[in-house]
């Protein structure tokens, strides 16, 4: 028999996003799963809807008191789903739909290999299904951030080979039980951006390998509930939590090196703040100020 793997899916203001990537898991091909929905405290109905629309199905519910992040909402599910016993934690975007083969070829892909922690897949955009999100991914601590492999690249093949990686997106992420019991879940610090970053460095200094496997497929929206990036949400939590980042594993790097990194990047804000100026983007202008007055205050750096 397939071993247990708990779905989760953090719902926030998305619940058709959320019904749709349900719908889609309900197609797979794979004889030992559950789905695990939890609202991380939407302002509007979607927990009503949600309960409703869930009510005559296998499917568990629940809803977080408050939205403290992406970490904090996910391991409410995690804690609920390793005490009632599962093989395999499955971390999975709402804003995406799966190719029916998906699970069985993470988990192939997880059993395959020695000493395995974490296992993606390989994530094209659901608008354009033949351009790449994700084909593996790496940390840069030059820059202290992880990045995709392939990100709006054709898929052409060039990303289908299966390889150990660095970094592998919250987006999908399989973990393997005995490493939540070892690390614990991801870590809340950061409230969205990073945390996925984090736990991955967290894995392999903890002694588990990564994965990239390329014959699961998932298909991502992208974005759909915090606005993307380059929106002033996007802004100001990237600039917070790349600050937190750096200053959390500044050790990865010499004194010098970690000096020369934040030089680069608190010299490009001053760019990105001159550009939003000339564009008279004031809202990303102010984001970007928050972000960085919110990250020194979480690291009490200057």
């Amino acid at each position: 028999m397939d071993k247990k793997v708990t779905i989760i899916l953090l719902n926030y203001c998305g619940t058709e996003d959320t019904l749709n990537c349900i719908k889609s898991l309900e197609q797979i091909e794979y004889n030992n799963y559950e789905i695990l929905v939890v609202d991380n405290a939407s302002p509007d109905n979607s927990y009503k809807t949600l309960k409703e629309e869930l009510k005559d199905t296998p499917h568990i519910l629940l809803k977080s008191p408050c939205n403290d992040g992406f970490a904090k909402g996910n391991n409410i599910g995690i804690e609920y789903a390793m005490k009632k016993g599962t093989d395999y934690i499955l971390l999975l975007n709402n804003d995406t739909l799966v190719d029916k083969d998906f699970l069985k070829e993470l988990v192939k892909c997880y059993e395959n290999h020695t000493n395995p922690g974490i296992v993606g897949s390989k994530i094209l955009y659901e608008g354009n299904r033949d351009h790449i999100w994700y084909g593996g991914g790496d940390i840069d601590f030059k820059k202290f951030y992880g990045y995709h492999l392939g990100e709006g690249h054709k898929d052409e093949g060039q990303y289908n080979k299966e390889r150990p990686i660095n970094f592998i997106t919250g987006c999908v992420m399989l973990i393997g039980k005995e490493v939540i019991d070892k690390i614990g879940g991801l870590p809340e610090e950061y409230f969205m951006y990073f945390e996925d970053v984090d736990y991955c460095i967290k894995a392999k200094e903890a002694g588990y390998e990564l994965y990239y496997c390329p014959k699961s497929i998932v298909y991502h929206k992208v974005s759909a509930s915090s606005g993307g990036e380059e929106s002033t949400f996007g802004i100001k939590w990237g600039t917070r939590n790349r600050i937190i980042f750096m200053n959390k594993f500044k050790y990865k790097v010499s004194k010098k090196k970690y000096l020369k990194s934040k030089m680069y990047f608190y010299s490009t804000r001053i760019i990105k703040l001159l550009q939003f100026s000339i564009k008279r983007e004031f809202d990303k202008s102010k984001a970007l100020k928050e972000g960085i007055k919110m990250g020194r205050a979480v690291t009490n750096t200057k």
